[in-house]
């Protein structure tokens, strides 16, 4: 009754002076950041001869879809480039979710020799510049006859994803109790039962977040994708955009880059909306034991 009655009672004028700061602040951030989404999504309804003539206004009397279907006729069209661009993603996303999380788990709840150092090694990787290793990587995947290829450029992402998801995984399964683990082992399980059916439904989090931030890095990676592909027909949609950009004797096609811009952001707000729950508890994961 107490409690119900604190939290009936009226607040302080200085408090509620705070709360209404907070808000205005927020709803300004926010328009900051949404902005520039609804701009480009109400760009890119707009007849191509409104987007040229003025590319800064805001909306248009008049809506098309005309710039999507110019989209087709971009090089190989933006279909084939969306194709690739989730494949590479899908592909992406599912190493780095198979490798992360074994190792993980196996740097959170097993000891072994110069476990620390390993982990350390792993993670000194993220300071390494990747444009500093672009000719090494390009020798290593000639070598392997992986140039030019699909499979190449998300074997490059994995290997700049890991590090961070490794580290993001141990956080996971550093929060897991290990009362769980030794009750399955009296139990008979197995460590493949123990990861699969214990500790990954709990640390769900974590991979989620994992996941999401392996989609957003390979499905908006630009500079390997551009050094790695040659062939036209394996572009990605960030790569599509700069061909929009360019235009035809270098005058930018505003519409067609503002439709392509949507379809490059679409994918992108959908998982984040889905799995903004699990993003801010898998951020979080490990921080208070």
């Amino acid at each position: 009754m107490e409690r119900l009655n604190h939290n009936l009672a009226p607040k302080p004028a200085s408090e509620r002076l705070g709360t209404l700061a907070f808000i205005l602040t927020a709803c300004v951030f926010a328009v900051f950041f949404v902005m520039p989404i609804v701009w480009s999504f109400a760009n890119s309804l707009k007849p191509a001869a409104a987007a040229l003539a003025d590319p800064a206004a805001l909306f248009s009397k008049a809506f098309s879809l005309e710039n999507y279907r110019r989209l087709e006729h971009v090089g190989a069209g933006w279909y084939v480039y969306a194709r690739n661009s989730v494949l590479i993603a899908a592909g992406t996303v599912a190493l780095t979710v198979l490798v992360s999380v074994p190792a993980g788990y196996g740097f959170s709840k097993f000891r072994f020799p110069g476990q620390s150092l390993l982990f350390v090694l792993i993670m000194a990787t993220m300071m390494i510049p990747f444009q500093s290793i672009l000719t090494p990587l390009f020798l290593i995947l000639k070598v392997f006859h992986l140039q030019n290829s699909l499979l190449g450029l998300v074997l490059i992402y994995v290997t700049f994803q890991l590090p961070f998801s490794v580290f993001m995984m141990r956080n996971a399964f550093d929060a897991v109790p290990k009362a769980l683990i030794e009750a399955a082992r009296i139990d008979g399980a197995s460590q493949a039962t123990i990861l699969c059916r214990i500790m990954l439904p709990i640390a769900l989090p974590g991979v989620a977040t994992v996941a999401m931030f392996a989609f957003l890095n390979s499905w908006n990676e630009f500079l390997a994708a551009l050094i790695f592909l040659s062939d036209q027909n394996k572009f990605t949609l960030p790569i599509m955009l700069v061909n929009v950009s360019s235009g035809i004797y270098g005058i930018i096609d505003w519409g067609a880059l503002q439709a392509g811009i949507a379809v490059t952001m679409v994918p992108c707000i959908l998982l984040f909306l889905l799995l903004q729950r699990y993003y801010v508890r898998g951020l979080t994961a490990g921080a208070v034991k």
